[in-house]
């Protein structure tokens, strides 16, 4: 048996015909030069995407680092300013050890007071501030704040007699400088000109 196509009432030839038609409508003509086009427009808006993308990107990772500078700075100031507010006290401490009697020297209140200022000491030691050497120095107006002036020839002129305040150092910069007595021979001086 043998099956018929109905194909309406088209010839032959004309259904074939319609078929290819339909299918050309169905199947858009590209050409090669649109193609090009729409490959080097997507390829340039690809491009731009990822230049934008980069650029945040970069701005970004250096939002990122500036926040953590400022946040490390304000960590540093702080810290700089209690440890300022705490050297008085040490000051305070160092002084009045200076002037405890004898007598008293081995009583178990002083020697729990010394050992508060011995933890004041490791406190300061371990945020890095590091006492500034002052007498017998060479003044140092980065290092040292000349409160007095002593006329000596003991000692030549310019070097640091006594330190009247200790200085410290944070790191590499200077918390406090030391307040000192600076030699000076300027009696003679005075001297060679009376």
């Amino acid at each position: 048996m043998t099956e018929q196509t109905d194909m309406g009432s088209f010839p032959a030839g004309e259904a074939s015909q319609n078929q290819n038609d339909f299918q050309a409508e169905a199947e858009p003509q590209w050409s090669v030069q649109a193609l090009q086009a729409e490959l080097e427009k997507a390829q340039a808006q690809a491009a731009e995407y990822l230049d934008g993308w980069q650029r945040s990107r970069a701005e970004f990772a250096n939002y990122k680092k500036r926040i953590e500078a400022e946040r490390e700075e304000v960590r540093r100031a702080s810290n700089e300013a209690l440890l300022l507010k705490l050297l008085p006290i040490v000051d305070d401490f160092e002084r009045a050890f200076e002037k405890i009697p004898r007598e008293w020297a081995d009583s178990p209140w002083v020697n729990g007071i010394s050992m508060i200022l011995r933890n004041l000491h490791a406190l300061l030691e371990s945020q890095g501030v590091a006492p500034i050497q002052a007498a017998g120095q060479t003044f140092d107006p980065q290092q040292h704040e000349a409160v007095l002036l002593e006329a000596t020839t003991e000692h030549p002129e310019g070097t640091v007699v006594a330190e009247i305040r200790r200085g410290y150092r944070l790191g590499g910069r200077i918390l406090r400088p030391a307040q000192v007595k600076v030699a000076t021979n300027t009696h003679k001086e005075q001297e060679a000109n009376g």
